[in-house]
Order: C-alpha cells, then sequence, then structure tokens
C-alpha cells in the first residue's frame, strides 16, 4: 500500500495551491467550493490598457491613485504528476522511486479530491509511461495502482522524455526527479514551462547521493550504464566531490528561482508525511 489511510484522512483537508496571478473573470472550479473562481490576492499599480472592472475605487478614493485587483485563479485544472525512473532512482535506503512514488500519490490525492483532473507519467530515458488526466476519486484507485507497478530502468534523459510528454490542457506539473541527468536538468525543466505549465520541482535525493565517498581504493560503477572506473579516494578529491555537489544543487535553486518555478529539495530520510504535511505547507504548496 502505497499511503497509509490515517495518512490519508490528513490529506483530506489539503489543496495545491495555484501560484500564478490574474486579473479578471476566471472558470469555475468543479470542487467542494462553490461561486466563482476567484480568490482575491492583492493589488498592483494600474496600467495604460488595464480592465477598468478590476479598479479598487476604495484606494482611489483614499489615495488619488489607481490600483487594480489581483486575484489566484482557480480553474478547472489539469494536475501532472511526472516521476523520473531511470536507473538511479532505483539507489539510496529507501529507493528513490518508492519515496517519489509514495508523495507523487499524495499529492495526486490531494488535487483529486479537490476537484482536478490528475494524470502521471514515468519516465524512462526517452520512454514515457502515462496515465490520462482524469477527475474523482475512483482515479485514485487508478492512480495508485499505475505508480505501484513503476520500476526503476533506464538511461536518464529527461530532455528527450519531456518532449514526448505532450499534455493536452495546460495546468500543473511535478516533476520529482533527481536531476541527475549528465547532459543538465535546464533543458527538460524548461520544456514543461514552454508547455504552458506551472511548474513544481522536488529535487529528491538519497542521503547516499550527497555523502562524500569513503577514503581509499575504490570501484565506481555507474548504475544506469553499467560502465566502472577504478579510483584512489583521499581527502582532496572527498573536497573536490563536496565543492561539485554545493554547486549543484544551489544551481538548481538558483534556476528555479530564476525561471519563476517552485522548488523543494528533500531526501529520502525525510518521512513523506512530513514533507507533504509540515514541509510544502511551510513552502505555499499546500494549504
Amino acid at each position: 500500500m502505497l499511503l497509509e489511510p490515517a495518512f490519508l484522512e490528513k490529506l483530506e483537508r489539503l489543496r495545491l495551491v495555484a501560484r500564478r496571478k490574474t486579473r479578471g473573470p476566471a472558470g469555475e472550479r468543479r470542487s467542494r467550493t462553490l461561486g466563482r473562481g476567484l480568490e482575491f490576492s492583492d493589488h498592483r499599480a494600474y496600467q495604460v490598457g488595464d480592465d477598468w472592472r478590476y479598479v479598487d475605487w476604495n484606494i482611489y478614493a483614499r489615495l488619488d491613485r489607481l490600483f487594480v485587483k489581483l486575484f489566484e485563479e482557480e480553474e478547472d485544472r489539469d494536475v501532472h504528476l511526472l516521476v523520473d525512473a531511470s536507473a538511479s532512482m532505483r539507489f539510496g535506503q529507501p529507493a528513490k522511486l518508492d519515496y517519489a512514488k509514495r508523495l507523487a500519490a499524495a499529492l495526486g490525492y490531494v488535487a483529486l479530491a479537490n476537484g482536478d483532473r490528475v494524470g502521471a507519467a514515468a519516465l524512462h530515458g526517452s520512454a514515457v509511461r502515462a496515465l490520462p488526466p482524469r477527475r474523482g476519486r475512483a482515479h485514485a484507485h487508478h492512480l495508485f495502482r499505475f505508480l505501484e507497478a513503476e520500476q526503476a530502468h533506464g538511461p536518464t534523459e529527461l530532455e528527450e522524455a519531456a518532449k514526448r510528454f505532450a499534455p493536452r490542457r495546460r495546468g500543473l506539473v511535478v516533476a520529482v526527479s533527481d536531476l541527475l541527468d549528465p547532459r543538465g536538468f535546464q533543458a527538460f525543466l524548461l520544456r514543461l514551462r514552454h508547455e504552458g505549465l506551472e511548474v513544481f520541482v522536488v529535487h529528491l535525493l538519497a542521503e547516499e547521493d550527497l555523502a562524500p565517498p569513503v577514503t581509499g581504493e575504490l570501484r565506481l560503477v555507474d548504475v544506469e550504464t553499467g560502465e566502472s572506473l577504478e579510483v584512489t579516494v583521499d581527502s582532496r578529491m572527498v573536497a573536490e566531490f563536496v565543492a561539485q555537489r554545493d554547486a549543484f544543487l544551489e544551481s538548481v535553486r538558483a534556476f528555479c528561482a530564476r525561471h519563476g518555478m517552485a522548488y523543494v529539495r528533500a531526501t529520502t530520510a525525510l518521512p513523506v508525511e512530513d514533507l507533504v504535511l509540515r514541509y510544502l505547507k511551510q513552502a505555499g504548496w499546500v494549504t
């Protein structure tokens, strides 16, 4: 079982939060909340071409300046769960893929409970195995079975996989990956954004990914290609590993911030329940 009943009960009280803000009316969202799909969020100064219907005349009366209202759009949206299922996701205790499947199941359940359509895709090299988006709590069983069936195999080719992921509707995509692609992660994430999707990135790593190698004579084996390398690890090499590791982690964080993508880094040492119920709440991903 991916998720325990007690955890599912807690997920019932959450909702995924879209971060984009819009002006003007939006379509109604099919959820437990009635009424128009708009929630007031903020103001900004009036600009030429803005719709006068969204001018806040109360502020104008007080300040003699024009401001328009900004709203959070709650649209009838799709939520896409992209899970990196390449061979590197077998690594760790627990395995990164096992953790990713539980996290995707939890976020998918939250979205389904709030009326969103939810789909999923597993990325194996350049191949994509997909579950089309559907709405309704009954779809949770299909989602869970889809995720449970996944096994980690194949190389990491995130950009090529993203090219084959072609959502019919815009929405929100949650990409769960270690991002350890020798070609880089940037083109993969930009491809998702260029599809018109709001991108949420869960950078998932095992504690073993972050720990520097022990010193001595070692034989390193690439889990995806099978290639091996005999090395002698000394203090200089450990220091280089730490520097490269920290530079990589910072590059991912900075890239996501620069391109307006929501970003959270986690390791498999953190229970999924804590990540969702505590840290994703703190990050503003769920409320």
